[in-house]
């Protein structure tokens, strides 16, 4: 079973200066781990929403936005894709995930099972 986590941020609860070294020095030897598991197929943190864009289909008509994006203040700051045998595994190791950050920040994990890809012909 593949799993994505989507890890939300709200903007207004980020550590001034961002991820400290001993943060990135642990969420490392997390990593190292999961992909040693088998377990980590893909992460990657994002570049902030004041750098993004958003495209909208609606009926025909597509439009354009250029970040920041005044609607929210929470946004997808990265992704991990997982394989894990359970949904209870794959809560574990995000669990774990999240406890890396220690008290300083504050997050949320969406996590959701993927659907397989029908085969190429």
């Amino acid at each position: 079973m593949r799993f994505m986590s989507l890890i939300l941020i709200n903007e207004d609860k980020v550590p001034a200066g961002g991820p400290s070294e001993q943060l990135m020095q642990d969420m490392g030897k997390l990593i190292e781990e999961m992909s040693a598991a088998g377990v980590l197929l893909d992460t990657a943190g994002l570049r902030p929403p004041a750098e993004g864009f958003r495209m909208h289909w609606d009926h025909g008509k597509l439009t354009v936005v250029d970040g920041p994006f005044t609607e929210s203040k929470e946004f997808i700051g990265g992704y991990a894709i997982i394989q894990a045998k359970s949904k209870e595994e794959a809560l574990e190791w995000t669990k774990r995930f999240l406890q890396v950050h220690g008290d300083a920040w504050e997050l949320t994990c969406e996590v959701r099972e993927m659907e397989e890809a029908p085969e190429l012909a």
